[in-house]
């Protein structure tokens, strides 16, 4: 469309992978239909793009590519958000919302954008929205399931039983029998108050000031989810929110926030082995694992001596749990049969078809991004929205199969034993396959012309578009 009738929209996040991924590939999506999208994040992720030279071009500001703005949390770079993120936390929602704000104003002057979209985690962005005279979008970067949940629990909709017992269960619109500990962690007496905090902000204010919900998953999959939100605040699913390549378009450039480097040489390596017989094991960019689990992981590969691939994110000063280390006699007597990397391009792994199986932590991105490539799934789930997660991948899709933890919350050696087995090549192995294959092409038409998430993204557009 014309320069001077294009639609523009900022979107803001914070400068977290996981949040930053979703709000990416939306924007280019966007992109993709004419509306020339903003992303403002926080200075910390330019820091971090420079310090690793992620992306050289990321601040070109071509109607093309996403143009990146940045504003200050009020931190200074040193200071430890991992290890106080209850300071940082309350330092984003005073200082650094003024900053956005500030910045609001100012790309104010060249740009009069149609909507403001933000993700879960900064709802004061919200606020900043409403008094600018801007319209709001939610995207919500978790799956509908859990969106639902925290909407029922917040606004006290349904009757939730004591979340001190994590044996109690509830059952909620559209979701299989969930226990407490199938709930998502933020809204457990265990997590810290600021999660809560957080959420209970977003959510009452939510009606009052959000015009679109809209998730980045797909119909296909929570269907009855979706149904039960209509007569609340509805959700329009917009997914599979992924990389376009896996949905079979061409590969185009990104930009690229990873804090890690990729690792090409696994794909070489893959390209040895069998069709269906490698083990892909990760655990996304945040959690690190204990001595006790990596142990347990590591026997459990060795006695089934399977091909396997796994990535093993190096411990970093205040990260969660103490990092363990791979034993070297491990490495020895595995090796040609396995690799084992700091960081990998998952999303390329995921597609590769010598991939039988995918040990995963249960994060949405990673969710998707198994169900779009039809991997069947270990479900080994740790905190935030992964149990619920674990629950609908075995229970609800079933494309997997759930470790059960011992008390401490890990996997014992047979525990892992046993759902490998299960997954490759047990009684239910080829019924959970085709499940997983059915649900990648239902992903993959959610998105083609007339979709169910093309026709949603279509309508989102059409209105944003009304109001410009």
């Amino acid at each position: 469309m014309p320069a001077e009738e294009q639609v523009h929209v900022l979107m803001v996040s914070l400068s977290l992978q996981g949040h930053m991924n979703p709000m990416l590939k939306f924007g280019k999506l966007l992109i993709s239909k004419g509306i020339h999208v903003t992303l403002a994040t926080l200075e910390m992720a330019k820091h971090r793009m420079l310090k690793n030279k992620a992306s050289p071009n990321f601040e070109n500001s071509s109607d093309r590519e996403i143009q990146l703005e940045f504003f200050s949390d009020g931190l200074s770079l040193d200071f430890d958000r991992q290890k106080d993120v209850a300071t940082w936390q309350n330092s984003v929602f005073t200082t650094g919302s003024k900053n956005f704000s500030n910045l609001v104003s100012n790309l104010s002057k060249t740009h009069k954008y149609s909507c403001i979209i933000i993700n879960p985690f900064v709802p004061w962005a919200m606020d900043v929205a409403d008094d600018h005279g801007i319209h709001c979008a939610l995207l919500w970067i978790q799956c509908c399931a859990i969106y639902s949940i925290y909407y029922r629990y917040f606004k006290n909709i349904d009757n939730f039983p004591n979340l001190e017992d994590p044996n109690e269960s509830v059952q909620l619109p559209g979701m299989p029998v969930l226990e407490v500990r199938d709930l998502p962690s933020f809204m457990l007496p265990s997590s810290p108050p600021i999660f809560a905090e957080v959420l209970l902000k977003l959510f009452r204010d939510l009606d009052k000031k959000v015009n679109w919900v809209l998730g980045s998953s797909f119909y296909e999959i929570e269907e009855d989810i979706v149904k039960s939100m209509a007569s609340l605040t509805p959700i329009y699913p917009i997914g599979p929110l992924v990389s376009p390549f896996l949905l079979g378009e061409k590969e185009n450039d990104v930009v690229n926030v990873d804090m890690w480097n990729a690792e090409d040489s696994c794909l070489e390596w893959l390209d040895n082995k069998p069709p269906s017989s490698v083990i892909y094991i990760s655990f996304g960019s945040i959690l690190v694992l204990s001595q006790k689990q990596i142990d347990n992981i590591a026997m459990a590969l060795k006695n089934s001596n399977k091909a396997f691939l796994w990535v093993i994110k190096p411990a970093e000063e205040g990260s969660e749990g103490n990092g363990g280390v791979l034993r070297s006699d491990f490495l020895e007597e595995t090796k040609g049969n396995g690799l084992v990397v700091k960081w990998c391009p998952q999303e390329k792994v995921l597609m590769h078809p010598a991939i039988a199986c995918f040990v995963t932590h249960c994060g949405w991105n990673s969710t998707l991004e198994t169900l779009v490539t039809g991997v069947p799934v270990i479900a080994h789930p740790e905190w935030t929205d992964q149990p619920t997660n674990a629950k609908l991948l075995v229970n609800a899709f079933k494309v997997g199969v759930k470790i059960n933890f011992d008390e401490d919350g890990t996997a014992s050696t047979q525990e892992m034993e046993r759902c490998i087995r299960e997954i490759m090549e047990g009684p239910r192995a080829a019924e959970i396959k085709n499940r997983a294959r059915e649900l990648k092409e239902a992903a993959k038409k959610a998105l083609e012309d007339g979709g169910s998430s093309a026709r949603n993204i279509n309508q989102f557009i059409s209105e944003i578009a009304g109001k410009h």
